[in-house]
């Protein structure tokens, strides 16, 4: 993995509420096993000490604040109020964990991940959830630019479609060396941390 200094799991828009939502349509990703993956790792995160970040992007019903979202392939998403707006049913954010409400596809732009960030002082981000070439690819290269270290956990985000996702992927590696890994490495990781520590790697 590709791990320096303090490490942060971000859960970006893992979101489709009862699973029979939108994120649950395209045959190749197994959504329902994605989210067990994601759950999994989740409570391994917070006994670890991992700090968990949330990420889910909201929009106004009446849209004033979709902006050029709307001009590409994607109609209306992520409307507030709509049982698939929410987290995934089983991914609940706890009261003492950031949850980060966008408005566009970067989980960086008009938002506070950069502080909240700094505040844990991390330096390698694990990112999980969807759309692997959208929110996930944003989010990465942001995070990119922004010096953080990348770990896209490959088996627990989803792509628009398979080759979208696999183009996405490619794009980051090409960004970052090492920044592809499974959930089974990822969770490897966590049990060779201390529990409730907060890990630290050089």
């Amino acid at each position: 993995m590709n791990l320096h200094g303090t490490t942060v799991l971000v859960v970006v828009d893992f979101q489709g509420g009862p699973l029979d939502g939108p994120m649950s349509h395209d045959d190749p990703f197994d959504i329902p096993a994605q989210r067990d993956r994601a759950v999994a790792m989740v409570d391994r995160a917070r006994r670890k000490g991992v700090p968990v970040v949330w990420i889910q992007e909201v929009h106004k019903p009446h849209l004033i604040d979709i902006g050029r979202e709307l001009d590409g392939s994607e109609g209306p998403h992520c409307i507030e109020g709509s049982p698939y707006t929410e987290l995934v049913d089983g991914l609940v954010p706890r009261a003492d964990e950031f949850h980060i409400r966008k408005r566009r596809y970067s989980a960086f732009f008009g938002t506070e991940l950069d502080i909240v960030l700094k505040s844990y002082q991390a330096e390698s981000l694990v990112l999980i959830g969807g759309f692997t070439d959208i929110c996930i690819l944003y989010t990465a290269v942001d995070a990119h630019q922004r010096d953080f270290h990348i770990n896209v956990v490959t088996d627990v985000v989803m792509g628009s479609s398979q080759q979208a996702h696999d183009d996405a992927l490619d794009m980051i590696e090409y960004l970052q060396k090492r920044s592809l890994v499974a959930s089974e490495e990822t969770m490897a990781w966590l049990d060779s941390l201390p529990d409730g520590a907060h890990p630290a790697h050089t």
